[in-house]
């Protein structure tokens, strides 16, 4: 009697036990980080790189970015985009290399990072409304003829999600991009099972809630409206999501797109871990596309 009571209790404790593993898996650390996605990071910025200035540019619901910018030497401008929780000194090595061969940079924080103005969502889900910006900055040049993008994870899933609300953008280069809604999270589908998502849709509910924004059109929409718009994907070697993502976007914008899965790189590390491979692939693709001066080189 005694072995019976106590193996039912051991049934009942794991049943507990695995149950309360369960909802914080898929139900508090989900909420937990979408709150934590919305907290502002106010980071200290260097100064500019050589060549550069600190610039404010205001977007169409009034937040101040910081950035740097460097006036073009070839009619062609950048806009640089930074990842999730970072600023535009992340970005600084490549804003060098950018300027180096004579294309304007435009590096900003992204609204509610490091020392921009606006409310955080390390999803991105305003920063079309940044890229906006930075597009009518520069645009305004009269040294500016032609506009492209750079972006780091989250920084490269705007600019792929604001291709669409800014045809100006001629040419992008995004690395590391995957998703950042329910929406385009179950665009794989592997991942169209309610286990699959649950945790993005709690986390997804969880921004709504302590932001007050919703989500941003979708990134194959956007890729798929802007026709007239070539992409570099690089997705990391390390990162097999990264992979099916580039392939997934490279799909929908067809001939326009290029993927580079650079080998043997964890995420968003190929320029540190590939320079020369990444310098040629980058500026030959911006180039080709915005430029005109040479043939891409082939994706992998």
């Amino acid at each position: 009697m005694f072995q019976r009571v106590s193996g039912r209790r051991r049934l009942r404790w794991f049943v507990i036990l695995f149950a309360a593993v369960v909802v914080f898996f898929y139900m508090i650390f989900p909420f937990a980080y979408g709150f934590y996605a919305t907290v502002p990071q106010r980071d200290t910025v260097g100064a500019p790189p050589d060549g550069f200035q600190a610039v404010d540019l205001t977007t169409s619901d009034g937040v101040t970015l910081a950035g740097w910018f460097a006036p073009p030497q070839n009619g062609a401008a950048i806009v640089l985009l930074h990842g999730s929780g970072d600023s535009r000194e992340s970005v600084r090595a490549h804003a060098e290399l950018l300027a180096q061969h004579g294309f304007g940079v435009l590096a900003i924080d992204l609204r509610g990072h490091a020392e921009s103005g606006g409310k955080m969502n390390r999803l991105g889900w305003q920063g079309t409304r940044d890229v906006e910006a930075a597009a009518r900055f520069l645009l305004a040049r009269d040294d500016v003829q032609v506009l492209g993008g750079l972006g780091l994870s989250v920084g490269g899933e705007i600019l792929l999600g604001a291709l669409s609300a800014v045809p100006a953008l001629r040419a992008v280069v995004s690395e590391g991009a995957t998703y950042r809604s329910p929406d385009e999270f179950t665009d794989l589908p592997e991942h169209r099972s309610l286990i699959s998502s649950l945790q993005i849709r709690v986390m997804s509910f969880a921004v709504q809630l302590f932001s007050g924004e919703r989500p941003p059109t979708p990134m194959l929409d956007s890729i798929t409206a802007a026709e007239g718009a070539h992409l570099l994907l690089i997705a990391a070697g390390e990162a097999s999501q990264e992979v099916d993502y580039a392939r997934l976007f490279a799909e929908a914008a067809g001939p326009r797109a290029t993927v580079w899965v650079a080998p043997g790189v964890g995420h968003t590390q190929a320029y540190r871990r590939l320079p020369a491979e990444y310098e040629a692939r980058v500026i030959g693709f911006l180039e080709a596309a915005l430029l005109g001066t040479q043939e891409p080189p082939a994706g992998a």
